[in-house]
């Protein structure tokens, strides 16, 4: 059976989020052209962005129906993506909070993609 392996999300300027990403992952892409752009993620995930007006079948509506999610290890860790995202500008729709699952925040791309980081809760009888 064929595993997924690649997340595109589509966007209004592939070059404005080619370097969006470029930035916020560390990474140049794998692949590009005018119109696309696929990174390949330590996790072995590939992201592509692809300029939402030439894919086809035509879709009908781009940005915030979904998340692209990245965990890490502690909460300081999540406050100090925070801290460097706002500092980029990025838009912050959730401030750092405890949820059910960990603590996390959502920020957006250029495109009102949701980029939500978190860590994880810790089991019981475990420490962060």
């Amino acid at each position: 059976m064929a595993n997924p392996n690649l997340i595109i999300l589509y966007v209004a300027n592939a070059p404005v989020s080619r370097a969006f990403y470029a930035d916020l992952l560390k990474r140049e892409p794998l692949e590009e052209t005018i119109n696309f752009a696929m990174f390949a993620l330590d996790s072995g995930l590939l992201l592509g962005v692809w300029a939402h007006d030439k894919v086809e079948p035509a879709i009908t509506s781009i940005g915030s129906g979904s998340e692209l999610v990245f965990s890490v290890d502690t909460d300081s860790e999540v406050e100090a993506t925070h801290r460097d995202w706002a500092a980029r500008g990025l838009p912050i729709v959730q401030a750092p909070v405890h949820m059910d699952f960990g603590y996390t925040f959502v920020a957006l791309d250029p495109d009102g993609h949701r980029l939500r980081m978190f860590a994880a809760t810790p089991a019981p009888g475990t420490a962060q």
